[in-house]
């Protein structure tokens, strides 16, 4: 199984970007995919999940509003739609797949690389 991650950049305060995870070697369409953060030292932390069918969506308080999540099965790909980016959101993003939709990074079984977002002010 492989989660590759891309998307990151350096972006302004404000600005935007769209990740992207693409999954091969798993049936995508029966798994629930999340995207998860770890920012220099601190602790891993949700970001937002989706069901496998794409009909419900779950997001961390802290991103709620400004990023969106989606899928798209047949191309077996993720993607979180970020907006309004603050500095604080500056991380390395990683995506994973779950067999529920959980904001519990335990419930995930396979994980990607991550890529690195970084937000100047």
């Amino acid at each position: 199984v492989q989660l590759q991650a891309s998307g990151g950049g350096l972006v302004q305060a404000g600005g935007s970007l769209r990740l992207s995870c693409a999954a091969s070697g798993l049936t995508f369409s029966s798994y629930g995919m999340g995207w998860f953060r770890q920012a220099p030292g601190k602790e891993r932390e949700f970001v937002a999940a989706i069901h496998r069918s794409g009909g419900s969506t779950y997001y961390a308080d802290s991103v709620k509003g400004r990023f969106t999540i989606s899928r798209d099965n047949a191309k077996n790909t993720v993607y979180l739609q970020m907006n309004s980016l603050k500095p604080e959101d500056t991380a390395l993003y990683y995506c994973a797949a779950s067999r529920s939709l959980s904001g519990n990074p335990n419930s995930y079984i396979y994980w990607g690389q991550g890529t690195l977002v970084t937000v100047s002010s």
